[in-house]
This record gives structure tokens, C-alpha cells and sequence, in this order.
């Protein structure tokens, strides 16, 4: 996979977020894209290529979520978009976009038709003589309710807004931290294998090795090993941090945001009823740019909301068919069954190998109670009850066996053969009894580790190449954490939808109410004088 196709996936799924780090667990699989492993006799091999299990999937192909992308596409004449979930269609993140369009228009609306009308009422304001005005109790009464009405909403979208990034930043930290222990944990496998298999060949018990050309195909593989993980833990740490500072980014303007526009409403209320105009009129100008960039910023979180809600069900449908072409073909390429069998086999044969070499020894040498001459120093006075021999979890064909009576299994092995363990003098004799010197033991000791690594460690590479791993980790993250990413990124769109309507309309009422409560006090100031003045000549007759 690419770093930008893991970037855009990334961006995609946490907000710019997530994904690229569960893709990136298949980073490794492109390392040996295009490379023959050979793993023949006992060497692991890995192939990339994408392929389907059965044949009558071989030109089947799956839109994910293709009911919920279903938009309006403004590059192919609006035509409905038909492609479904696919980061790398530009016609998808254009039908995506075009969600978010109705917002900008707001925004731009607003901003002309109602700078043009706040131009217009302080040129009036300014300007005109201020005569004696009429006015309504009625407007005056109902533009002070609806006034109190929308600052309330907008205090309750702030803390809409404020709770949502809140719950949101949990979320996909949360769901960041899985993806990075999901990633870490691919990591610490491969170096696992990889040092098992380094063990495998340089381990030999009595100077009997495995053969030199699987041990040169052995160095072949680790080398390949340890540099798909290195690649892989570098994107994951790397991708990782990018992610918590954009996080932090976002969390950190959103709360600004919060508590701007919760401050403007709440200020801008307490101005209206003081009377204080000109602080209104400066809180209307500047509540004017901050409306036109939210509404622009309630766009822009609808269309990341949208964006992580189609990948979660795209998600949720890859898991259910990851058998069939898909837009994720780009990013987790996925082996057919054929190939992960072959690279089990060639992990099995390793086992195989290093177990039948360790039986090979308790046969020939440990259990033999007069060893020919021709042994030699192999001779070490060994006597006692016969050395298990070790269970070989796979027959000669590599298909699976089931441990006969008498056998030791590789997970206890070594604890059964301490038992069998003899003293020895400084000549390398046994002289108690037992079937095996410390230093014998200590070798096959350490050729069973071996082998039970592999055994261990082996299948997971199949998970890894068949996507089972990926798929595990999908399922994990449409099940536990998609939920809560979408409904608190639906928070934080409607707390600022919320928030972006209360104050545009407070600001509107902040106008009509200052305008009201200028009339009601010319209009008393009228009649107080007009009466005075009635007073006043009566007297002077």
C-alpha cells in the first residue's frame, strides 16, 4: 500500500483519522509484493497478490455501501452517484462534498444579504434625524422573547457542541489507541518469527544443523521480515502522531468555537437589554463573520460525518464479503486461500523439520543404551528410563497429527525432560542416571522453543495474508467504536448547526429589538414632552 493511500484512509475514518493504521497492518504485505519468497525447506513464503478464494467470485465485484452514497454526483451532471464507498473516485468525494454545499450557500447568503442589510440600518442609523417614531408593544414584546428564545438555544448548542467534541475526541482516541495495539501487535509478531526463525538456523543439537541452503534462504526471509515490520511500526508511530495532533487541533478550535459563540450570544443579549447600540452594533458586525465561517465549519463536519459513517459500513460489508473486488483492493490486498496454504506448509515444514531432528537425536543417540563404537564422544554413560520422544504436531505431508501414547508435547516438553537430566563429571559423564547431559538438554531445549514458536507464530502470518487479521480488527472497529463515532460526529454538526442558527437569528433580533426599544423611548420621550409643553403655555396664559 502506498503512504498517500494510507494517509487518505487515514483522514478517512477519525476524522482524518484512523483507518490507515488497521490498513497499515497490512503494510506488510506489499513488502513482498512482487517478490518470491521461497520457502523451501523451511522458509517461510509470502505473495501478495490479490485473488478470490472460489472461481465463481474470480469476476464478481461488491460496491460498498452503496445505498448510503447514493448522491447527487455535481461532476457527472448531477447524476446520481452509483460507485459507492471508494477514497480514490474522485466523483465519490464529489457527491460527498455536494452534501455539504447547502451550508456554504447559507453562509454566503447570509453574509451578502445581511452585510448588505446591516449596512443599510447604520447608514439609517447614522444618518437619518431621529424624528419621533411609533412603535408596537406587540413587536416589542415578541422581538424580546424571541430574543431570549435564541440565546437560549444557542447556549444549549454550545454545550450540544462542547459535550459532542468531547465525546467525540474520546471516541477516536479511543479508537486510534486499538488500531496503534492492533499494528504493535503485528509488529511484535513479525519480529517474533523473524527471531525464530534466525534461532532455527543457527540451533543444532551434538553439532547436527539444518541444511546450509535452507539456512541461506532463512537469512533471505528475516531479512524481508524485519523490514516490513520496521516499515510498519515507523507508519504506525508516524501516522499516529500526525492523527493525536490533528485530534488535538480540531478538539482545541471546537471548544474555542463553543465558547466564542456562547459568549457572543450571552454578551450580545445583556448589550440588547441595556441599550447599549453601539456595543450591539459592534457585536453584530462581528457576530456577522463568525456566523458565515460556522455555518462553513457545520458543512465541513457534515461531510467528515458522512465520510466516516460510509467507511464504517463499507467496513461492516468488506467483512462479510472479503472475498469480492472492492474499492479496497487498493489498500488491504488480500491473497487467495492457495497461497496462504503454501505459506502455512512452508511453516509447517519448518516445525517438521527441527522436531524431527530433535526425535532423531533421543532416538540415536539418548536412548541407546550401548552406542556403537563409532559414536565415539557421543557416549556419555547415559542409562535410565528411555527420553520421551518429542510429539511432531504434522506427518511427512504437512497435514495435522494427533500425538501418539508416550509422546511429549511441544509446550511441555522440557519440563518432562528435566526429569531425565544426569550429573556429570568434568569429563562431560553421566554419573547418575539419565538420558541426557545439562548441555544436551540445553540444546534440544532450545530446539523445541524454536519449533513452537513457529508452530505458534506461523498461522498468524496466514490471518495476516488471508486478511483474517484485518478483518478481525474491521469487525472490532464497526462493532465497538463506529457507533460512537457517528453519533458523536452528528453531535458536533448539530451543536453547530444549532449554535449557527441561534445566533444568526439572536442577531437579527438584536437588531429588531434595539430598533424597537429606540422607537419605545423616542416615542415616550415625544409624548413626555409634548405633555410638558401642553403645561407649560396653559400656565403662561
Amino acid at each position: 500500500m502506498s503512504i498517500s493511500n494510507s494517509k487518505k484512509l487515514l483522514l478517512c475514518l477519525s476524522f482524518f483519522l484512523f483507518i490507515a493504521l488497521a490498513s497499515g497492518n497490512t503494510h506488510i504485505s506489499h513488502t513482498f509484493r512482487g517478490r518470491d519468497v521461497s520457502v523451501d525447506r523451511g522458509v517461510v513464503g509470502l505473495d501478495t497478490r490479490r485473488s478470490l478464494v472460489d472461481e465463481n467470485l474470480q469476476n464478481s465485484s461488491l460496491i460498498l455501501a452503496k445505498e448510503r452514497t447514493l448522491r447527487k454526483d455535481p461532476l457527472d451532471d448531477f447524476h446520481k452517484y452509483t460507485g459507492g464507498w471508494n477514497i480514490s473516485n474522485d466523483h465519490y468525494w464529489a457527491s460527498v462534498a455536494w452534501t455539504a454545499v447547502p451550508f456554504f450557500v447559507v453562509a454566503g447568503l447570509w453574509f451578502v444579504i445581511f452585510g448588505l442589510s446591516l449596512t443599510f440600518i447604520c447608514l439609517c442609523y447614522c444618518c437619518c434625524p431621529k424624528e419621533p417614531y411609533g412603535y408596537s408593544r406587540t413587536a416589542y414584546a415578541l422581538s424580546l422573547i424571541l430574543l431570549i428564545f435564541f440565546t437560549v438555544a444557542a447556549i444549549v448548542g454550545c454545550i450540544v457542541l462542547y459535550t459532542g467534541q468531547a465525546k467525540f475526541h474520546s471516541s477516536t482516541t479511543k479508537t486510534l489507541d486499538y488500531v496503534v495495539s492492533q499494528a504493535d501487535t503485528t509488529v511484535e509478531s513479525l519480529r517474533n518469527l523473524s527471531g525464530y526463525l534466525g534461532a532455527a538456523k543457527r540451533i543444532g543439537v551434538d553439532s547436527i544443523f539444518l541444511p546450509s541452503d535452507v539456512q541461506n534462504s532463512i537469512d533471505t526471509t528475516i531479512t524481508k521480515l524485519n523490514s516490513a515490520a520496521t516499515k510498519l511500526s515507523d507508519t504506525t508511530e508516524k501516522n499516529s502522531k500526525r492523527i493525536d495532533d490533528g485530534l488535538d487541533n480540531i478538539r482545541l478550535a471546537l471548544i474555542i468555537i463553543a465558547a466564542v459563540m456562547l459568549f457572543l450570544a450571552f454578551i450580545g443579549f445583556l448589550f440588547s437589554i441595556l441599550g447599549m447600540q453601539a456595543c450591539v452594533y459592534f457585536l453584530v458586525i462581528f457576530g456577522w463573520i463568525l456566523v458565515a465561517g460556522t455555518f462553513i465549519l457545520c458543512g465541513v463536519f457534515l461531510l467528515a460525518h458522512n465520510v466516516v459513517a460510509d467507511a464504517c459500513v463499507s467496513m461492516d460489508e468488506w467483512v462479510q464479503h472479503p472475498t469480492a473486488h472492492t474499492a479496497l483492493d487498493d489498500v488491504l490486498p488480500c491473497v487467495d486461500n492457495a497461497t496462504a496454504q503454501e505459506t502455512s506448509s512452508r511453516t509447517k515444514d519448518v516445525t517438521y523439520k527441527l522436531v524431527s531432528m530433535v526425535d532423531k537425536v533421543i532416538s540415536n543417540i539418548s536412548n541407546l543404551n550401548n552406542p556403537p563404537p563409532q559414536l565415539g564422544p557421543i557416549y556419555f554413560n547415559q542409562s535410565g528410563p528411555l527420553l520421551p520422544v518429542l510429539c511432531n504436531p504434522y506427518n511427512a505431508d504437512l497435514t495435522d497429527r494427533k500425538c501418539a501414547l508416550g509422546e511429549v508435547e511441544l509446550h511441555n516438553a522440557t519440563q518432562v525432560w528435566k526429569g531425565y537430566v544426569c550429573e556429570i563429571n568434568t569429563a562431560g559423564i553421566c554419573v547418575t542416571p539419565g538420558r541426557l547431559t545439562p548441555i544436551f538438554y540445553d540444546q534440544m531445549e532450545a530446539a523445541v522453543n524454536i519449533s513452537y514458536g513457529l508452530y505458534r507464530y506461523g498461522p498468524f502470518l496466514v490471518d495476516l495474508q488471508d486478511c483474517t487479521f484485518v478483518r478481525d480488527t474491521f469487525t472490532d472497529i464497526t462493532n465497538r467504536n463506529c457507533p460512537s463515532l457517528r453519533k458523536h460526529s452528528s453531535w458536533i454538526y448539530i451543536g453547530l448547526v444549532m449554535v449557527s442558527a441561534a445566533v444568526m437569528l439572536s442577531l437579527v433580533f438584536w437588531v429588531i429589538y434595539a430598533r424597537e426599544r429606540r422607537h419605545r423611548v423616542y416615542t415616550k420621550q415625544f409624548m413626555a414632552g409634548s405633555t410638558g409643553g401642553f403645561q407649560v403655555q396653559d400656565k403662561g396664559a
